[in-house]
């Protein structure tokens, strides 16, 4: 499990990863994944809901889709 961050600028909200997806990831599915549990982990702070950038990278990781090229 990561350390706590003690810089902000690791800490993003969900419209930073709307930006960082191109907009193809959308507040509205940030929203059903953490509902369903599912999807990068975050930080429930208040109201406030933050991802880690190394959670979220970690997750993109496990989330690559491998091809080896052979037939």
């Amino acid at each position: 499990m990561n350390q706590p961050s003690d810089n902000w600028d690791d800490l993003l909200t969900d419209e930073d990863i709307v930006e960082r997806y191109r907009g193809r990831i959308t507040i509205g599915t940030l929203r059903n994944w953490r509902a369903a549990k599912k999807g990068p982990p975050y930080l429930k702070i208040g109201k406030a809901v933050l991802y880690r950038r190394d959670d979220l990278t970690a997750w993109e990781k496990r989330h690559a889709v491998r091809c080896d090229g052979s037939m």
